[in-house]
């Protein structure tokens, strides 16, 4: 990897153009850094790595599917509160154990949080792993930075301790905010289909006549803007799912049916057709699913309830 060509061009983006101020600047570097191809070589084989561990059915709990959305965001709250408190602590004279005892919890608490971030990152597209590897190598270097911190408070080095841990604090600062440019900039753990009650106009929309459909098959229609997927169960239930995943807008009119559900054809969630429900995959969101009817024409038609 030309990490010095990729530095340069980030030195670019970053240069202030015209009236640009800082976080414009800023922007640009990180766009930069969602673009740099360079990083694959590392992204790629940690993906693999990461989608290969034998979690089983924690993988779930760790995307936070139990929740309907990403655990991670939930579990950092501990460490950074902590270490946010240790920080306050180490201006107050006489908090030095508390402080210390703080910096300990953070550490330990960073544990899970680590976890969550690294299986979710692992089933991102490429710009936001990139991006993800300066927010995990922030609090990577946090986390080594607050063990020091409490190595030395431990050893009565207070002063160096406390150094240590505003270090720290600012190594967490980073990667916060590198994590808010992931799920706000970049969409990371955002549910791809909430927009969908609001593009879909209400009422009754026809979709076609129910011989175009193959029973047991996905097919794509448009209501409107908004494509959806279309199954036939039997000769009159037909089910019908916004086609694009909550995940990250897979094409699930592109995705294996079978035993009742359909599997996004991108990173493998799972969804029930009966009712949206994802039962399996890295989605924490369900998928809107619509009412059908047959009209007195013999079409097939579809609403969305509560639309508009």
């Amino acid at each position: 990897m030309r990490m010095g060509t990729l530095m340069a061009r980030i030195t670019a983006a970053a240069r202030s153009d015209g009236d640009d101020g800082i976080g414009i600047r800023t922007l640009k570097a990180l766009d930069a850094v969602s673009g740099a191809e360079e990083l694959d070589a590392v992204t790629e084989p940690l993906k693999r790595a990461v989608q290969g561990l034998p979690l089983g059915r924690l993988r779930g709990v760790l995307h936070g599917r139990p929740l309907g959305h990403p655990l991670h965001p939930a579990l950092v709250q501990i460490p950074v509160g902590a270490w946010i408190a240790a920080g306050v602590l180490d201006l107050v004279p006489g908090s030095e154990r508390a402080a210390r005892l703080l910096v300990a919890v953070g550490v330990v608490s960073a544990a899970p949080a680590v976890w969550t971030g690294w299986v979710d990152w692992a089933e991102q597209h490429e710009q936001q792993m990139r991006t993800g590897l300066l927010h995990a190598a922030s609090i990577a270097a946090a986390v080594g930075l607050y063990g020091a911190s409490w190595t030395a408070r431990s050893r009565d080095r207070g002063g160096l301790g406390r150094a240590l841990g505003f270090a720290g604090l600012t190594a967490v600062g980073t990667g916060a905010a590198l994590g808010g440019h992931l799920a706000y900039r970049q969409a990371a753990g955002a549910n791809k289909t909430e927009a969908v009650p609001h593009l879909v106009e209400p009422g009754w929309h026809t979709l076609g006549r129910p011989e175009e459909f193959a029973t047991g098959t996905g097919v794509r229609r448009m209501l409107g803007e908004v494509p959806v997927l279309v199954v036939r169960k039997s000769d009159d239930v037909f089910h019908v799912l916004a086609d694009r995943c909550s995940h990250f807008s897979g094409p699930l009119s592109e995705g294996e049916v079978a035993d009742g559900c359909v599997t996004c054809p991108w990173h493998g969630s799972v969804f029930r057709l009966s009712d949206g429900w994802n039962v399996g995959g890295p989605a924490t969101a369900p998928q809107p699913t619509f009412d059908t009817r047959t009209d007195g024409k013999g079409n097939l038609q579809a609403r969305l309830p509560g639309a508009g």
